[in-house]
């Protein structure tokens, strides 16, 4: 992969030494070049025999799709091999929306050549840009769900099936979801190469305020989307706008929403999507679409407001990436967070601990210091199942749940108000036992639990 992309990574290199300094240009460059050589990701597309039997299964179900696509001056390759990427679904109630801003008929004449009923032709007045086109499109769907496709990248034939199987399992346990997204990748103009891939958590409110992991494949319910509609003030972002409106909305006007009651968002954890990078995509050049994340860190900030959250939004070294600076902080700010747990660092500068799964196993452990992790989510505010209390600050709410908990009273470190742990616990305590069953409580309880990696404890 690092030989296709050699020309890309140098220039990417060269742009974030620019802006980040040697320090951080070596550290992002060493760490690049040995996630290449671990990157053992092929895609291996759905055998003929599943999807014939996916076909035939898709008769029990009656959902809708209303697949958008804003199309401008599509060069012709890309343009078919997106149509026929939704036409070959193994799921076939959809309908494709096409709206053409472009000058030339080029795309009509394409969009001709296909004998479909289910293809919706619409050429617009005028070019509004992404969000005002993408809207234009919305108008006339008609699905029970609406789905965002870029018009040079490609669906793999089962996503709708996939996400039909989704909605279907979820109305099973009496849930009806307004947001599904998928995995995805990356390949090469000619998709002879996939790379990259994009394996995506389930949903985690504070990790989609730091980056719009959810991108592709996305589909949310109609009637939700025709509300919210997009936003032409973040063209560049405008998906990812739309995710927090809708985010917002499903929270609802409690400003502590429980945890224990989760949104009706689902992920599924298979590749749906190819995302084609070619010189002019933001996949393939970032620095092309800089007003893009401009625009995304409006809406971050366009969330905080809706919530009544007070806080900075502030770019990090990676482009697309933020932080949120709460202000005071998150605990005082946010009602609804009851622990903020940070990193632990060793004696060699490698992460030995701070974010765990549900199990305790450790999520960066032996990550440097200096790295950023699997799609820099290793220096990301986080949602989080267990932390450490090693390295942890509590709500009030909270540190009377460790006292009950400990049977000793809460300590405060004087100097950054972390929770004492040194002078509140025996030596011979098992830390991790301890930050497991506290971070159980505080679950039960509905209060969340963020992972803060800007917080570090030396042990």
């Amino acid at each position: 992969m690092a030989k296709i992309l050699k020309a890309s990574n140098i220039r990417k290199t060269i742009n974030y030494l620019k802006k980040n300094g040697v320090k951080h240009a070596y550290y992002a460059a060493r760490e690049r070049i040995e996630s290449e050589k671990a990157d053992t990701y092929t895609y291996e597309a759905v055998p003929a025999d599943v999807l014939m039997r996916q076909r035939e299964l898709s008769k029990e179900f009656s959902y809708k799709f209303s697949i958008l696509v804003p199309v401008y001056e599509t060069p012709e390759a890309y343009l078919r091999r997106m149509i026929e990427s939704v036409l070959t679904q193994s799921y076939g109630n959809f309908e494709l929306i096409l709206a053409d801003a472009g000058s030339s008929d080029r795309v009509e004449h394409v969009v001709q050549s296909y004998r479909d009923e289910r293809i919706k032709y619409k050429k617009l007045k005028q070019n509004g840009g992404i969000s005002a086109n993408t809207n234009q499109a919305l108008m006339y769907a008609t699905g029970d769900y609406a789905g965002l496709l870029d018009h040079d990248d490609v669906l793999t034939q089962d996503a709708l099936y996939e996400m039909a199987v989704c909605i279907k399992n979820a109305e099973k346990d009496g849930i009806e979801l307004q947001l599904l997204y998928s995995d995805e990748d990356k390949c090469n103009g000619d998709e002879t190469v996939y790379y990259e891939v994009n394996k995506k958590p389930k949903f985690n409110l504070d990790l989609i305020l730091s980056n719009n992991y959810i991108c592709h494949f996305m589909v949310m319910k109609r009637q939700l989307m025709q509300e919210l509609q997009f936003r032409s003030i973040c063209d560049g972002a405008q998906d990812f706008d739309l995710v927090l409106r809708a985010v917002n909305y499903m929270l609802g006007k409690d400003k502590r929403p429980s945890k224990s009651k989760s949104l009706p968002i689902a992920h599924i954890p298979k590749v749906l999507y190819h995302w084609r990078c070619h010189e002019a995509s933001t996949a393939e050049n970032p620095e092309s679409k800089r007003y893009a994340y401009d625009a995304g860190k409006r809406a971050v900030e366009d969330f905080l407001r809706a919530r009544e959250w007070k806080g900075k939004v502030i770019h990090l070294r990676h482009l697309g990436f933020y932080r949120v600076d709460y202000e005071p902080d998150l605990l005082t700010n946010r009602s609804d967070v009851g622990l903020v747990g940070g990193k632990l660092l060793s004696k060699n500068n490698k992460i030995a601990g701070g974010i765990y799964t549900a199990g305790g196993d450790g999520i960066y452990n032996g990550l440097h210091k200096e790295y950023s992790g699997y799609l820099h989510r290793a220096v990301l505010t986080q949602e989080a199942e267990m932390i450490d209390i090693r390295c942890m600050k509590a709500s009030q709410e909270a540190e009377e749940i460790m006292e009950q908990l400990l049977g000793l009273p809460y300590l405060k470190n004087p100097l950054n108000g972390n929770f004492n742990w040194r002078d509140g616990l025996k030596k011979e305590a098992d830390y991790q036992e301890i930050s497991k069953k506290l971070c159980e409580e505080i679950r039960k309880k509905g209060m969340r639990i963020v992972w803060d990696p800007a917080m570090i404890e030396k042990i």
